[in-house]
């Protein structure tokens, strides 16, 4: 019964690679919001968050700019990162 408890223990350990594999998940949510499609409808798009000149950017425009900055600068390196991933889940499981 001990050696089962220290196997389901060492299975379910919080490892780098699990932390890594979060970030990646939650960085390939953000690049995949498509602004026409889903944003736009919750009142997110395009036009919506754009203050005037000198004003401070309010939280919703800021969220909105680290989305779109996400999808622009994130687009290359998410393939590549995705696809070592991939590959190392393959190899080691």
């Amino acid at each position: 019964v001990g050696l089962r408890a220290e196997e389901e223990v060492a299975s379910m350990a919080f490892t780098l690679y699990s932390l890594i594999q979060t970030a990646i998940l939650c960085t390939n949510a953000v690049a995949v919001l498509h602004e026409e499609r889903f944003l736009s409808k919750i009142g997110w798009g395009v036009d919506q968050g754009v203050g005037g000149f000198g004003d401070d950017p309010g939280v919703k425009a800021q969220i909105l700019n680290l989305i779109r900055s996400v999808r622009t600068v994130m687009r290359v390196p998410l393939i590549i990162v995705n696809s070592a991933s991939i590959v190392l889940l393959l190899l080691f499981g």
